[in-house]
């Protein structure tokens, strides 16, 4: 018996971001990454699948991360998926607003890919 694939959402504006965060994520070997450049289109999207994990940029044109996670907290459908916030603002204030909203994991950008690779792997390794 094979064990369904995992589902990422990949959610970031910048198109080279995406790419690389996608290829990062891909790697895990039975996972189907899924992207979107704004959180309005993840809304759209979202509905549509079982996502296992999501990963999220804060700032993105129309609803930013924060929105995205408050939405997704705040609804019981979703409301357990695992989040991750990848995001150019490392401040402590950031970063506790972001995982005070309900994220798992916050990662910083600049970041060692390996790192990345290490998150996903603790939040889809169960």
């Amino acid at each position: 018996m094979t064990l369904p694939r995992k589902q990422i959402l990949v959610v970031e504006d910048s198109d080279a971001m995406r790419s690389m965060i996608s290829s990062v994520v891909q790697d895990f070997g039975d996972a189907d990454v899924i992207e979107c450049a704004s959180g309005l289109e993840a809304l759209k999207v979202i509905p549509q699948h079982k996502f296992d994990l999501i990963l999220t940029d804060i700032n993105m044109p129309d609803i930013n991360g924060l929105e995205l996670i408050q939405f997704l907290r705040s609804n019981r459908d979703y409301s357990a998926i695992p989040l991750i916030i990848i995001s150019t603002e490392g401040s402590p204030r950031d970063r506790q607003k972001g995982l005070a909203l309900g994220a798992n994991e916050y990662l910083v950008k600049p970041f060692a890919p390996e790192r990345l690779k290490e998150l996903v792997d603790k939040y889809l390794a169960s």
